[in-house]
């Protein structure tokens, strides 16, 4: 008669004999040489992919996938309608179902120019240029799309309604913005106007480039004239009006109104000091031999409490050393200006007379004239 402890025995036993054999098995086949378990090889063409996706904002080109070892095929079933990849440009794809934000259709943009075996980050075939390039560096009411985009002449690329080629044999510096690859703010400046028709948007986005600090007046005027675009009316107002220290539209309407009356010609810009060198105030435009400043207060920039306070007290500095303030806004400039000029005659004909003029310097500015084109 078996008893349950023998049974227990017996089972134990065979058990122990079972994971012999398998150990015997599995040192079999290490002397054997049997390579351990690898991932599925179709999954590492995906993974390849998504290295490429990560470094460009999610984005590869037709060229790329290929070289990841993913087949046409798999490219046309992933970008049919409803699955995960779109087609944003001719051989461009996005890897994500999402819509695009504007950094990934400026990247797609120079994808789709650059030269298929180069490293298209590198800005060495392709640079974003132009009002895309301005826009990704903040540039208010600069252009998103299309984009313009730099190629090295002769070579010659289609257009799309989303990209335009540029084809140049002056091929600039490029810097790297959110990761995309764009020429530098002063040519991205000169080729957007070489292809803008509106003379007031050509004005107002030069300004506002050199407003911010992108570049400077007279290295923005070098550009243009390298580009031989000085010859074009409208972009030879805008660059005259800069060089002189107009730096926003609002001041260039300013100028427009003042060139047409017989009034002294003022400084734009000009920087106040008291003689002990404390800066004041840096008003739009300032008449340094009366004493008297106009500035062009634009309500944009006065919707909070702060920012007007800000003007009153820049308006109370300069009065209490001296200088007599007219305030006029864009529209008051634009639709009275006959007004404006009777203001500004009426206190530089006042100065005329003070036995003393005001304790204020002028400085960091020059009256320049625009060199001939």
């Amino acid at each position: 008669m078996i008893t349950t402890r023998q049974t227990k025995q017996h089972e134990q036993h065979e058990q122990h004999e079972q994971h012999e054999q398998l150990e015997q098995q599995h040192g079999q086949r290490r002397e054997q040489g049997h390579a351990p378990k690898r991932r599925p090889p179709h999954r590492e063409p995906n993974r390849a992919a998504a290295r490429t996706a990560r470094r460009q904002c999610n984005l590869a080109t037709r060229h790329q996938l290929a070289a990841s070892g993913i087949p046409d095929g798999t490219i046309a079933s992933r970008t049919r309608p409803g699955g995960p990849w779109q087609r944003l440009l001719p051989r461009v794809y996005l890897l994500q179902t999402g819509p695009p934000d504007h950094r990934q259709r400026a990247l797609a943009a120079v994808l789709y120019a650059a030269e298929p075996a180069a490293d298209p980050l590198s800005g060495a075939t392709a640079a974003l240029t132009g009002g895309a390039a301005l826009a990704l560096l903040g540039i208010r009411d600069a252009p998103h799309t299309p984009a313009d985009v730099l190629i090295r002449a002769p070579r010659r690329l289609t257009g799309t309604p989303q990209v335009r080629p540029l084809a140049t044999a002056r091929w600039p510096r490029t810097i790297a913005v959110s990761g995309i690859p764009c020429t530098r703010p002063v040519r991205a400046a000169a080729d957007f106007a070489s292809r803008a028709d509106d003379p007031a948007r050509i004005r107002s986005t030069l300004a506002r480039v050199v407003q911010a600090g992108w570049c400077h007046p007279q290295d923005l005027h070098a550009e243009l004239r390298a580009a031989r675009l000085l010859t074009r009316p409208a972009i030879r107002a805008a660059a005259s009006e800069l060089v002189v220290g107009v730096r926003s539209i609002a001041e260039a309407l300013a100028r427009d109104t003042l060139t047409a009356t017989d009034l002294p010609t003022p400084l734009w810009n000009a920087r106040l000091y008291t003689p002990d060198g404390v800066f004041l105030a840096s008003p739009d435009a300032y008449w340094p031999d009366e004493g008297v400043a106009l500035e062009v207060d634009s309500a944009e920039y006065h919707y909070t409490r702060d920012a007007w306070q800000a003007t009153l007290h820049r308006r109370l500095r300069l009065e209490s050393h001296g200088v007599l303030v007219v305030s006029a806004t864009p529209s008051m400039i634009r639709d009275t200006p006959t007004q404006v000029i009777a203001a500004l005659r009426t206190l530089l004909t006042l100065t005329a007379a003070r036995s003393t003029p005001p304790a204020v310097q002028a400085r960091g500015h020059v009256q320049l004239e625009l060199p001939a084109a």
